[in-house]
């Protein structure tokens, strides 16, 4: 009977899960701000963009370390006379492409990826954060061009000291205000 009890509890607890729209930590206990879907720990890490040479169908506010261009870029949805176009946040052709650069297809079952504030998404993504109030805070390192050690091209991050949004290429770290 303790058994049933404990597979029934498990079940429920999962169920309920799923339909709660919840706030994630990465690397700490707990959510210090209720503004935010994600938010990082302490420590000397960054994010790392996904390393593609395309990215159909990208949407405001995608990330990616375009291979061909080697080099960070943003979507902008207003960008380019409403029409929506990349800007690069790092200098074109000046990046590295780091060996852990993705071969092969995608293995995630969901094509929608990861989803994060909502039960689903049309956006393509393999993180997609869904929210009207709620934001993403980025890990933040102070001095990343000297405290994160071999980071690799793609890496983001919020540099304290600097008060600025750092992303590296694989060469060099660009800084933006």
């Amino acid at each position: 009977m303790k058994k049933y009890i404990i597979i029934v509890l498990g079940i429920s607890t999962f169920l309920i899960s799923q339909k709660m729209k919840a706030q994630v930590a990465i690397g700490k206990d707990n959510i210090t701000n209720s503004s935010v879907l994600l938010e990082f720990g302490p420590g000397n890490k960054g994010i790392i963009l996904p390393v593609v040479d395309a990215a159909p169908g990208a949407v405001g506010g995608t990330f990616i370390f375009n291979t061909i261009k080697k080099a960070l870029e943003v979507w902008e949805g207003k960008n380019n006379g409403n029409l929506g176009d990349w800007t690069l946040l790092s200098d074109e052709n000046q990046g590295v492409i780091h060996s852990f650069s993705n071969a092969g297809s995608d293995t995630i079952p969901n094509p929608a990826g990861v989803i994060i504030g909502a039960d689903n998404t049309a956006k393509p993504g393999v993180l997609v954060l869904e929210s009207t109030t709620k934001a993403l805070v980025l890990p933040q390192v102070a001095n990343p061009h000297t405290n994160i050690k071999s980071a690799i091209a793609g890496t983001i991050v919020y540099d304290t000291a600097a008060d600025m949004l750092a992303v590296y290429d694989g060469a060099n770290w660009s800084y933006w205000k």
